[in-house]
C-alpha cells in the first residue's frame, strides 16, 4: 500500500468558522460551498403535515441561480458566513508558503481536488488552486482540471474581494502578486477555457 503526502491544513482553517452561530439574516452575504458567494434574499417557512420548515432563500451571484436551504441542512451542506479580512491574509500567506503535493494518478487527483472543492473551506479551495498551478508548470492540464482551476480562482477572488471590500480586479491583483512570490502565475485565459 502507497501512501501519499498531501498538504497539512490547521483544523481552524479547514472547517468553516461560525463562532457557533448557524443562523443568518436577510441580506448577509454566505457562500454555498462550490457554487460561491450569495446573498440571502429571503427566510421562508413551508408546512409538511403538522411540521413547519423554515429556509433561507439564496441568491447565488455568479449564477443568479437560487437555493432554498432548510435550516436543518445549513451545516451539513456547508453553508457559512464569508471569510473575514483577517483569514484572508492567512489564505495569501499558505498560497505564497504552503506546500502541496500532486498525485501522479489522474482519477485520484482529480477525485481527491473535487472533494476539497465541495467542502466549503477557502483554504481547500486555496489548496487546489495552488496545487492546479504547480502542476500546470509541469505538464499541461486536462479539459477538467483547466475548469475546475478557473472554478477556484473565480471562488477565491469573489470571496477575497468580498472580504476586503474591494473589486474583483483588485482582488485577483493581490492574489497574482502572492502567487508571484513563489513563481506561480494564472494561465491565460482562452476561448477554449
Amino acid at each position: 500500500m502507497k501512501y501519499f503526502k498531501f498538504p497539512v491544513i490547521p483544523l481552524f482553517l479547514r472547517v468553516p468558522r461560525m463562532n457557533g452561530d448557524l443562523s443568518f439574516r436577510v441580506g448577509d452575504k454566505v457562500v454555498y460551498p462550490n457554487h460561491g458567494v450569495g446573498i440571502i434574499e429571503q427566510i421562508s417557512s413551508r408546512t409538511n403535515g403538522s411540521t413547519v420548515e423554515r429556509y433561507y432563500m439564496l441568491n447565488i451571484k455568479a449564477s443568479s441561480l437560487k437555493v432554498m436551504v432548510p435550516f436543518q441542512n445549513v451545516a451539513s451542506v456547508g453553508l457559512r458566513r464569508v471569510v473575514k479580512n483577517g483569514d484572508v491574509q492567512r489564505i495569501l500567506d499558505y498560497l505564497v508558503t504552503g506546500k502541496c503535493d500532486n498525485h501522479n494518478d489522474w482519477k485520484y487527483r482529480f477525485k481527491e481536488n473535487s472533494d476539497k472543492m465541495r467542502t466549503g473551506s477557502l483554504m481547500d479551495v486555496a489548496g487546489v488552486l495552488k496545487s492546479l498551478l504547480l502542476l500546470n508548470q509541469s505538464k499541461p492540464l486536462s479539459f477538467r482540471e483547466k475548469k475546475m482551476l478557473e472554478r477556484a480562482r473565480y471562488l477565491l477572488v469573489s470571496e477575497l474581494a468580498l472580504a476586503r471590500n474591494v473589486a474583483e480586479p483588485e482582488a485577483e491583483e493581490f492574489l497574482g502578486k502572492a502567487l508571484a512570490k513563489c513563481k506561480l502565475k494564472f494561465p491565460e485565459v482562452t476561448a477554449e477555457a
